[in-house]
């Protein structure tokens, strides 16, 4: 995926322009394409970092970096997203490889927790995660909680 153009950036470094398109890539799938109302601007994106993937200057693929402390005492990886027309190109595990590496970068080696999309247990597995819960409904969508050691 030598085309993707990976971009870190806190929350106040974004330009207008960055933020609405990753406001409207998380649209895209997590409202629209998953068919779910849900309020997405839930003030984590205020503390966080963002992860673009850009290809020819349109974000694809996007994570939120969550600092320790905010949504679980681990740093965490959430609204996790590709683009619909980049799918099963191995870009959402690059996006995730990605994300852990920028992690490691931030905050050193810690273990990271995730609240997954329950149909993406395998994915996450693959990538090192381990289930550390039950399943839970959030907006109406199976989840787990996942860590990566």
């Amino acid at each position: 995926m030598a085309d993707i153009n990976w971009i870190l950036k806190k929350f106040e470094e974004l330009t207008p322009y960055e933020l609405y398109a990753i406001l409207q890539l998380r649209n895209e799938v997590f409202v629209v394409e998953q068919d779910c109302v849900y309020q997405d601007a839930d003030n984590k994106d205020l503390l966080s970092y963002h992860l673009m993937g850009l290809k020819e200057n349109k974000v694809v693929a996007y994570t939120r970096i969550i600092p320790p402390g905010i949504s679980y005492t681990e740093p965490s990886i959430g609204r996790v997203v590709t683009s619909p027309k980049e799918r099963k190109t191995g870009l959402g595990k690059e996006l995730m490889e990605v994300s852990l590496f920028k992690i490691k970068d931030l905050f050193g080696n810690l273990p990271v927790k995730i609240g997954a999309q329950l149909y993406l247990k395998k994915f996450y597995n693959s990538l090192g995660f381990i289930t550390t819960g039950d399943t839970y409904l959030e907006d109406n969508i199976p989840h787990i909680e996942m860590i990566k050691p």
